[in-house]
């Protein structure tokens, strides 16, 4: 039995609880908050539960095993060392940590301790998600030419990240999860609006060394909550809704057929191709729910989580490099390895 320990009972603190909660091999021992009155709300609904509001107390008991880090992303590094450091395996909210540099000191510590340290990255367990990397790692797509996302709505404004660490995160799990090719270099733009505030309107711009490109719109001053994205490929492509209830997915049978005929150099050499569209079952299952479990497997077998420390890592350094190219109006960035 996986004994869980929950450090922050906030926005997404509850759902973790749940979830270990009902996972087979997992319990919720402990849940660690500063506000005494989200520790009652704990208490009312799991009175198994022991609270505390210092999550040092939660970190020196010895009938934790793991713990979970749902708070703040400016306090993910220091929790996450702290439970490495006191023995503890590690699931982390996103992203990861606030800085690259903070991630592989994280990275390096589970590895010393031979523990697991593992990115809360959602929606790579999400039926629709894993059907998408399905359809593009069976090559049904063909060459993939391009990923377009527009994730907005009308809050929540943070106050420690800007909308390109909140939002655009999500789009960075879902392309390190579905595309084997790694974006080299990233372009970004955006603005805040409200004096003292994180920029609140952003548009990322993701290179290849394919010819394949990447660009990712997200707002926290949208009147309306979109979550769409197209993924263009050479023999289909995908149309994701992920706000849609009964066809998130739909695959469209379109696309452009080149001729490279040089005795009709001087006619259209494109051709449009148009074909069915069907929209495929999805797992029903509940994405955070596989991801507890997905959680609890890996500390039992010692295999690599689907969103390793090393994927958080990754989209760390986009964030990074995202943010910098932002505040220069664009300047491309290249991305380290």
């Amino acid at each position: 039995m996986l004994r869980m320990g929950i450090i922050g009972y906030g926005y997404w603190g509850p759902n973790l609880v749940r979830n270990f909660m009902e996972t087979p091999g997992a319990q919720v021992t402990w849940v660690s908050d500063m506000v005494e009155s989200r520790l009652a709300q704990v208490k009312s609904r799991y009175p198994s539960i022991q609270t505390t509001t210092d999550f040092k107390e939660l970190l020196g008991r010895n009938d934790i095993d793991a713990v979970a880090i749902a708070t703040p992303v400016s306090t993910h590094f220091d929790l996450a060392m702290a439970a490495l450091v006191a023995g503890k395996h590690v699931l982390v909210e996103k992203p990861l940590s606030d800085s690259s540099e903070k991630a592989k000191l994280l990275i390096e510590e589970a590895a010393k301790r031979k523990l697991i340290i593992m990115v809360d990255h959602t929606f790579p367990f999400t039926g629709a998600v894993r059907k998408i990397q399905e359809i593009v790692s069976s090559g049904q797509l063909g060459d993939v030419y391009y990923y377009d996302s527009v994730r907005v709505n009308l809050g929540l404004f943070q106050h420690d990240v800007n909308v390109i660490w909140d939002l655009a995160v999500h789009d960075l799990s879902i392309l390190d999860f579905i595309f084997t090719d790694k974006p080299v270099s990233v372009s970004a733009t955006g603005i805040k609006h409200v004096p003292g505030k994180p920029e609140n309107v952003a548009y990322l711009t993701l290179f290849f060394d394919k010819p394949i490109i990447a660009h990712i719109h997200v707002n926290w001053l949208s009147p309306v909550k979109l979550r769409q994205t197209l993924i263009g490929g050479s023999q289909k492509m995908i149309v994701y809704d992920d706000l849609e209830q009964t066809e998130k997915i739909k695959i469209y049978d379109k696309g452009l057929t080149f001729a490279n005929d040089e005795k009709n150099i001087y006619e259209m050499r494109v051709g449009y191709r148009n074909g069915d569209m069907w929209s495929p079952k999805l797992d029903g299952a509940e994405a955070l729910g596989l991801m507890a479990k997905h959680f609890v497997h890996c500390v039992a077998t010692g295999e690599k989580p689907i969103t390793s420390a090393d994927s958080g890592l990754r989209i760390v350094r986009i964030l990074e490099a995202a943010t910098k190219s932002m505040n220069q109006f664009g300047r491309l960035i290249e991305l380290k390895n």
